[in-house]
């Protein structure tokens, strides 16, 4: 076992065969071997070995640990149970296996046998939480019903009755236990019930959460509408802390409710429940006016209270009656509140929320007024006047912030643009030295000023200002050498190396970022949308492994926290958890990674290192088989991951999610079809017998090609509706999501050339079925087939020429469009050398029968079939075009070799020298990538040309 653990698996089954010499039937040991043959990649062995032991259904802890180890190993978690279920029948009062068992059950999700499992532990060891374990798996019944009825009036009465039962007999003794019977009031809409239950004794249980109690009692009345309730709740939580902010909106939400419903309260009794109601404007006017009034005397300043007064203005606005309260001026009340608490990070997003009460025609009044009052001082008469403190620093930060926000840099000219870019990047460099002391894992104060220039920079760039795109490349770059672990850098950096077609930089930028968990659903859009298209093959397998990992790896660690979650009664995380497993596996970028990583593994290894029937059947892909969960698709993008200080009107707004969702998943059935049907070429594999129809169905051959009919007519419904979205010309904003590759694979000419090879294979099949003879139309529509393929290829590759790279007017330029036109043309190249090895198959036989046929009658002159020379000739067509793609290839790798990029003039960017290395480095990295992806496609494609030289029939 010591041996194991250090990872020693070879010495691990060598000791356990000395052992088993010695004592033949020692389980443990044979268990133990079979865990260091699993991990030496010998699983069938250690499987063999394993059965062996489990057969005997043993009972010793040693045995039954190991085993468990082993068969979570090797992901078959149901062996477990079986394992426990036998060790239960020979040893029936141990607590502990019957325990196991429970939680083996849990691990496959196995609810009904949960709920019995844990009533049998209740029953050996009267223990409350087994018996409760028994409830929450009810409850888990049903959650996982498909049928609501049923939920509502089987699983949850059940669990409740059980329940009541505990709460009769006096038996409740944790809080898990109320916080349980709450969950199953709430899921049968008893609010009134679940409301007694927390207000009652069982409720001064609940103590673990701070303010457990009044939150769920504020839960219920919102349910229940009881609105005086919820006013006089909020009320008193206020006067308790007045910095609460979720309280201030159920203040508001309750009392214009109340105004609403033209609710009095009662004369003589009590207003509510919870005390005092406040049901007028006045009322809410002098309680917030109250609750600054009372801030001003609090020792440590408060920002609720000042922000409350905005939240009701702003709501007074919308009914329309403001005027009538007094309440101020909102431009003011926001100095004073800039005033207060602007040197602090937050006061920026707390004043975001509430600019749109300002008139623009007071913005830079606003702006001008904040500026005044920050102590700013210029050495010299011209200098720029800069802060001497980091308080100083702060609010000048979050006035430049504001003036980004509010658009008054978007309305510059050019020049105008430049000057504002030259002052923030002055100023970055200024507050740099108030950093000096931090560490590398912290930010330099002064980094936003990097980054709001580079933002200036990046609108000048949409403009048409070529230069203007390395500009921010070189800032970002300098930013990060400052501070190594700024997000939002990289994040940029990542955005616009991809944006030029440079993927090189990236992987090391993202891995840099260290993502975790979750990030890799909700940022890894930002790494596999781009590593394939640009011809980075490695790097794109390896970022959809690391996707693929998460997500794999996310089914296991579910179970996990969900049996951590019983042991210690957190019974109302466990909905939780599994909805979260549901989450990720029906999410967007799942499935997107899934198909591409097929594609990718099918173009770098099918009929190169192993034939593509084997390819396929490894990743057990069959063309009937669809595992993409369509209707329940969900976006876990995080698109608003870039910082973004842009107007709404500029902003990414509700509709471009909706839209880039749709467009995703428009371009996840493209791709996942074309998978589909190239699995599908090997099922057609070509059978010998006499072609009668009977036979035919009974191979299940035809059965095959139907499938394939099928899929490309969906193809072609899916490619229509693509276009059809593709009509309405979707802008998305420069930091918001991606494109998709959907209007390359259209424009260049990829979809037709793929969509005809696929009708190709249905003309070949006919062939196949019908024979040679009488087949003259079939064999010419084969023939022009060909002809018409060529063709396309060949327009194809001519839409990948040109420079990559080009120097204009002293400014780099770069060409991703003819990048990813290359690497669409290697993934076409390929799938019509996969359909050509299906025609060759069909052929080759009926060549070698006719040449049978030859030999017998002696004559020199039989006649071939004219589908032969068309064939012969499309072969040798496409080894001739792949082989000039190679030879273009080779021209990029010699132009993108010499380019020297020392020589190219900055000459109207302003640089200053130490901008000028950066410059370099960034202008160096994306010549390196680009060379890279040449290479990258020329080995492939050589690897490609190999195989059609096998091809001549």
């Amino acid at each position: 076992a010591d041996y194991l653990d250090n990872g020693n698996n070879k010495m691990a089954i060598q000791q356990a065969d000395k052992l088993l010499k010695k004592h033949k039937d020692l389980h443990c040991a044979k268990v133990l071997k079979a865990i260091g043959l699993q991990r030496t990649g010998k699983q069938d062995e250690a499987y063999a070995l394993a059965q062996e032991v489990a057969a005997l259904e043993p009972t010793d802890d040693n045995s039954l640990q190991a085993l468990t180890i082993l068969y979570r190993e090797m992901h078959r978690p149901e062996l477990v149970t079986k394992l426990y279920e036998a060790a239960v029948k020979k040893v029936p009062n141990s607590e502990e296996y019957h325990s196991h068992l429970f939680m083996a059950y849990a691990r496959v999700g196995e609810y009904k046998k949960m709920q019995q499992a844990g009533m049998a532990l209740y029953k050996i060891v009267p223990k409350n939480p087994y018996y409760f374990w028994s409830v929450m798996s009810l409850i888990m019944q049903s959650i996982s019903a498909q049928d609501e009825n049923l939920s509502k009036t089987m699983f949850l009465p059940l669990a409740e009755r059980m329940v009541e039962k505990m709460v009769k007999e006096d038996k409740i003794e944790a809080e898990a236990e109320v916080e349980l019977y709450y969950m199953i009031l709430e899921r049968l809409e008893k609010y009134k019930e679940a409301l007694d239950v927390v207000r009652g004794k069982l409720g001064e249980k609940l103590t673990s959460e701070l303010q457990s109690r009044e939150n769920k009692c504020m839960a219920m009345y919102k349910k229940l509408h009881r609105w005086p309730e919820c006013n006089a709740l909020a009320r008193r939580l206020l006067l308790k802390n007045s910095d609460d902010w979720q309280f201030y909106i159920t203040y508001f939400d309750s009392v214009f409710q109340l105004i609403d419903e033209s609710w009095t309260p009662p004369a003589e009794e009590e207003h509510s429940l919870e005390g005092e109601v406040h049901c007028s404007i006045e009322q809410a006017v002098a309680f917030i006016e109250e609750r600054i009034t009372e801030e001003s005397k609090s020792s440590r300043p408060l920002r609720g209270p000042y922000l409350a007064k905005l939240e009701l203005i702003r709501r007074l606005r919308r009914r329309g009656c403001n005027d009538e309260y007094k309440l101020g001026d909102p431009e003011e009340l926001m100095f004073q509140y800039f005033k207060k608490f602007g040197d602090k990070p937050c006061c920026f997003t707390d004043l975001k929320v509430f600019v749109d009460l300002l008139p623009p025609s007071q913005y830079t009044k606003f702006i001008r007024q904040l500026l005044d009052v920050i102590p700013l001082a210029a050495a010299a008469e011209n200098e720029v006047a800069l802060p001497a403190d980091i308080k100083a620093l702060q609010q000048h930060l979050c006035v430049v912030q504001l003036s980004r926000l509010l658009g008054i840099y978007h309305g510059m000219e050019k020049k105008q643009k430049l000057a504002v870019v030259r002052e923030l990047m002055l100023r970055y460099r200024h507050g740099l030295e108030f950093g000096k002391s931090c560490l590398k894992t912290e930010l330099q104060f002064s980094d936003y000023y990097c980054l709001l220039a580079v933002h200036l920079l990046l609108d000048l760039w949409l403009e048409g200002e070529e230069a203007a795109v390395w500009q921010c490349l070189t800032l970002l770059e300098e930013g990060l050498a400052h501070s190594p672990s700024n997000a939002q850098f990289k994040l940029l950096l990542i955005r616009i190396y991809c944006r030029l077609g440079a993927f090189e930089p990236v992987s090391e930028l993202y891995s840099s970022l260290d993502a975790k968990h979750i990030q890799h659903d909700t940022i890894g859009y930002l790494l596999t949308r781009y590593a394939g298209s640009l011809g980075h093959y490695a790097a794109a397998s390896q970022s959809c492994n690391f996707a693929l990992r998460f997500f794999h790896s996310n089914q296991k660690d579910t179970s996990e926290y969900i049996i951590q979650a019983y042991k210690y009664g957190a019974f109302e995380k466990i909905p939780e958890f599994i909805a979260f497993r549901n989450r990720l596996n029906s999410s967007l970028h799942f499935a997107q990674v899934r198909t591409e990583r097929m594609l990718l593994d099918l173009l770098l290894e099918a009929n190169i290192s192993t034939s593509l029937e084997e390819s396929i059947k490894s990743m057990s892909l069959s063309p009937e088989e669809d595992d993409i969960p369509w209707k329940d698709l969900r976006d876990n993008r995080d698109l608003t991951v870039l910082f973004s200080w842009d107007p709404k009107d500029r902003d990414i707004s509700e509709e471009h999610r909706k839209l880039s969702l749709e467009e995703e998943t428009l371009w996840l059935r493209i791709r996942s079809l074309t998978l589909r049907l190239v699995s599908g070429l090997p099922t057609l594999g070509h059978t010998i017998q006499p072609k009668n129809s009977e036979k035919t169905a009974e191979n299940g051959v035809s059965s095959k090609i139907d499938t394939i009919r099928t899929l490309l007519q969906q193809l072609e419904a899916a490619v229509d509706s693509g276009k059809k979205f593709l009509e309405q010309k979707i802008q998305y904003p420069v930091l918001g999501p991606p494109p998709t590759r959907m209007a390359g694979f259209f424009s260049n000419g990829s979809c037709q050339c793929q969509t005809s090879l696929f009708y190709l294979v249905s003309d070949i099949y006919e062939l196949d079925t019908n024979g040679l003879e009488d087949s003259a139309e079939i064999q010419e529509r084969i023939g022009n087939s060909f002809k018409s393929l060529v063709e396309r290829l060949t327009d194809l590759f001519n839409k990948c020429k040109g420079d990559l790279i080009e120097v204009r007017d002293g400014t780099l330029k770069t060409h991703p469009n003819l990048l990813e036109n290359l690497v669409f043309f290697v993934e076409t190249i390929s799938i019509a050398l996969w359909v050509s090895s299906y025609c060759d198959s069909v052929l080759r036989p009926f060549k070698s029968n006719l040449q049978k046929k030859k030999k017998k009658k002696k004559e020199s002159s039989v006649a071939m079939p004219p589908v032969f020379s068309h064939f012969l000739d499309y072969v040798t067509e496409l080894q001739t075009l792949t082989s000039n793609v190679i030879d273009h290839i080779k021209g990029l790798e010699i132009i993108l070799t010499a380019l020297k990029l020392e020589e190219l003039s900055l000459k109207d960017t302003l640089l200053l020298q130490e901008e000028k290395k950066f410059t370099k480095t960034v202008q160096g990295k994306v010549q390196s990538s680009y060379h890279h992806s040449v290479q990258e496609i020329g080995e492939l494609l050589k690897k490609r040309l190999e195989t059609i030289k096998k091809l001549k029939i």
